[in-house]
């Protein structure tokens, strides 16, 4: 599903010598790399704070910390994604309120979101999925109108573009009240372990995450908030420091696959290909079809025996889970997300794709569908 040797082939000797200088200096935490990092993701945002912590889970954690939600207050954020968004949500023993997204661009439904509101509603948590950002603009204004903060999840879309009606571009994560990524090693922006970010416009927000990071610490033995254990370690934010500035062009790569799957899909009766949305670029962190004859499993074991990876990126919604299930649930309201579980199955997605690998996987799809 991912090549991540090619990458580090290519910028081999920078990572090795930015590795080897956080070794000999013995600057494994908290070390110059990270302090550089930060300000070049932040160059890159063009946004004002970058607050570096273990993980994106824990980004999104410190996140919802950082915002003094009280118990039983509601996050909204949408069924048709991984576990973290609605994990930490639960966690912090606040109310995750799940809600359907869009069959198009797979990101939340705006007018679930209008109907989802209630007087305990606190924040909104939209993923950008796959690789495209959610109505922000829509999502924004809703949130304005309520008095509502705004998480992104920005895990699988760091790089994207968002263009508003008056012509403003922001990237992804930048928008809301604060956004978050992973630096998992398959992201469109990977280390070499786990890591994740955090990002924001906001001073006094910035601050108390800086120090929830930390153990609560601004100065050390001083616990002015309550914390956690997450930082990123200096050698993973010199690995990052390598690759970001090739960040554009990891995504373009990736769109340009994209395009080759979508020409070679082109008018198959039984596939639907991603789409992009008017305001929003695709960095495609996933490539990610629907099957709509029903033979989506069969296709998965088929690509599997021919030797092709694929993956299934959701094959259960997460309002049917067992951590996360209520009861009298109207399924109705997530008829959007039960057709995508069944129907939706990714391919191959990395920088290193070459035509011979994408006529391989795109013809032996092509056989499957035309052919059972």
């Amino acid at each position: 599903m991912v090549d991540l040797q090619s990458q580090y082939l290519i910028l081999k000797d920078q990572i090795d010598t930015s590795i080897q200088d956080v070794i000999t200096k013995a600057t494994f935490i908290n070390g110059p790399q990270v302090a550089a990092f930060k300000q070049h993701l932040a160059d890159y945002l063009n946004v004002k704070h970058v607050i570096p912590c273990g993980n994106g889970t824990d980004a999104l954690q410190i996140s919802l910390m950082a915002l003094n939600l009280q118990p039983d207050d509601e996050v909204i954020t949408v069924d048709f994604t991984f576990a973290a968004t609605v994990e930490v949500i639960k966690l912090l023993k606040l109310t995750p309120v799940l809600i359907d997204v869009e069959l198009d661009s797979f990101n939340m439904c705006v007018d679930a979101l209008k109907k989802a509101i209630t007087p305990k509603t606190k924040a909104i948590v939209p993923v950008h999925l796959f690789g495209q950002c959610a109505n922000m603009e829509a999502i924004l204004n809703i949130a304005k109108e309520h008095q509502l903060y705004v998480i992104e999840d920005t895990a699988q879309a760091l790089g994207a573009s968002y263009t508003f009606k008056d012509g403003t571009t922001k990237k992804a994560g930048t928008m809301g009240t604060i956004g978050t990524t992973s630096f998992f090693p398959s992201k469109n922006l990977g280390c070499y372990g786990d890591g994740g970010a955090i990002f924001t416009n906001d001073d006094a927000l910035a601050h108390t995450m800086s120090g929830i990071v930390n153990h609560g610490m601004y100065q050390k033995y001083y616990y002015d908030v309550v914390g956690v254990n997450s930082r990123l370690d200096s050698i993973q934010a010199g690995i990052l420091s390598a690759k970001l500035p090739h960040l554009n062009t990891y995504n373009k790569a990736r769109q340009t696959a994209a395009e080759f799957y979508n020409n070679a899909f082109k008018g198959c009766k039984y596939i639907i290909t991603p789409t992009t949305s008017s305001f929003s670029t695709h960095v495609f962190h996933q490539y990610t079809l629907r099957i709509t004859n029903g033979k989506r499993n069969g296709l998965h074991e088929y690509l599997k025996v021919q030797g092709i990876p694929n993956a299934i990126y959701y094959p259960v919604a997460l309002h049917t889970q067992k951590a996360y299930k209520k009861e009298n649930v109207i399924e109705e309201n997530f008829s959007n997300t039960n057709t995508l579980i069944k129907e939706v199955i990714s391919l191959p997605m990395h920088t290193a794709l070459e035509l011979e690998q994408l006529e391989l996987i795109t013809n032996t799809i092509l056989k499957y569908i035309n052919t059972y």
